[in-house]
This record gives C-alpha cells, sequence and structure tokens, in this order.
C-alpha cells in the first residue's frame, strides 16, 4: 500500500470516529415479527446520500465513506454552518450535516451503492446539494424489511453466510422479496471485530401488523 493510501486510510478511520461519536440517530423502524435473530420491521421513509463506486465487496468502502463523509462535512453548495454534536476536525466551506447510521451498501447494476441515511428532520428540499457529482440524494419510501443481526468482521464471506441465512427464513415464511439486499453497519473499523453491529436487510412484500416499536 502506498503512503497515500495509507494515509488516506488513516484519515477515513478518524473521521469516521468522529462521525460515530455523533451518530446517535438511527434510522426509525417497528419490529411487526421476530422470530430469534430475525425480524420484520417496518421503516420509516427516509433520505439517503449514495454513490456508485466500482470494485471489490471488501474494498469499495473506503472510496465511497470518503466522498460520503466530504458532502457531510461541507463539500456541497451550503455556505450556512450547522452546530454538530461533536466537532468534525475537517475544515470545509459548506454546510455540516449530522452524520446517522448506519451506512450502507448494496449492489446495484454491477457496482456497489454506498449510502449514508440522512437525519430524519431533512427533506430534498432542505439538504444542500452535492458538489460531488458522484453523490446523489434520494428519498427512501416506507417499507418493510426482513433483518438479521450478526457480530464479526466486514468480510463478503461473513456476509454472504448470514444472507444465505437470511434468505432461507424468507423462503420459509413466504415472503416475496421486491428488492436488492443491503448490508448495514454501524461501528467503525477499530471496533473489536466480535462487538460489531451488522445487519443484512431485504425489502420485501407482506402485510403484517406493528407489535413493537424500535
Amino acid at each position: 500500500m502506498s503512503y497515500l493510501k495509507q494515509t488516506l486510510y488513516i484519515f477515513l478511520i478518524a473521521a469516521f470516529a468522529a462521525g460515530h461519536v455523533m451518530a446517535t440517530e438511527e434510522a426509525q423502524y417497528s419490529v411487526v415479527l421476530k422470530e430469534d435473530n430475525f425480524e420484520v420491521r417496518a421503516y420509516q421513509a427516509h433520505i439517503l446520500a449514495q454513490t456508485l463506486v466500482e470494485g471489490e465487496f471488501d474494498s469499495v468502502g473506503s472510496e465511497a465513506f470518503g466522498r460520503l463523509f466530504k458532502y457531510i462535512t461541507g463539500n456541497n453548495t451550503s455556505r450556512q454552518d450547522i452546530e454538530m454534536t461533536a466537532p468534525v476536525t475537517q475544515t470545509s466551506d459548506g454546510e455540516k450535516i449530522k452524520m446517522t447510521s448506519p451506512v450502507a451498501q448494496q449492489q446495484l447494476h454491477g457496482k456497489w451503492a454506498v449510502s449514508f441515511m440522512m437525519p430524519a428532520s431533512s427533506t430534498l428540499e432542505t439538504l444542500p446539494k452535492p458538489k460531488d457529482p458522484s453523490i446523489v440524494l434520494r428519498e427512501v419510501p416506507a417499507r418493510q424489511m426482513a433483518a438479521l443481526r450478526y457480530s464479526g468482521g466486514w468480510s463478503e464471506k461473513n456476509y454472504t453466510h448470514h444472507k444465505s441465512s437470511l434468505d432461507a427464513w424468507i423462503k420459509d415464511k413466504g415472503f416475496k422479496v421486491i428488492g436488492d439486499a443491503l448490508w448495514a453497519r454501524y461501528d467503525p473499523p477499530f471496533q473489536l471485530w466480535f462487538l460489531r453491529r451488522n445487519e443484512i436487510l431485504i425489502p420485501i412484500e407482506k402485510p403484517l401488523e406493528k407489535n413493537k416499536t424500535h
């Protein structure tokens, strides 16, 4: 790995740590079904800042994270400063946006789409536009997701193993899959692997009654 790439990688870890301190807000959902480690969740509508990256499962996150982190810390068209819950070490000339969790990754048309969820109070009209043309803002409607939470490393092997378990549970329950799987990460890279919170989320079409609030 070159010196420049090492420096960038260290910066991304530090940036993620600062962002994670601020990541008190999470995607809002209600649990409508729970069986062992499997859940069906009803998610509220929300907005994502998303970028597409070509590459391998294990390597696209750093490049995408750098783009998105720059956007929320000022690489956007607004000149207004917004107070954040913790300082950010990067200086920029635009609006700073509170970071939320999780960071999501999914495969779309042969590329990996990596996204940050925007704060629940934001709208497409109020969010500043990204200066980076590779970043888009998009609204995700309310939907139901089959979910499996697991700990461990961020390898493709670990992801594939747990996705297979969730796929089998979805099939067994007779749910209809209506979208691509998402891989959600809630922790910074330096978190001990066995303490990391990871999730597989798959959109399904199945009307269910809400029985528990997250």
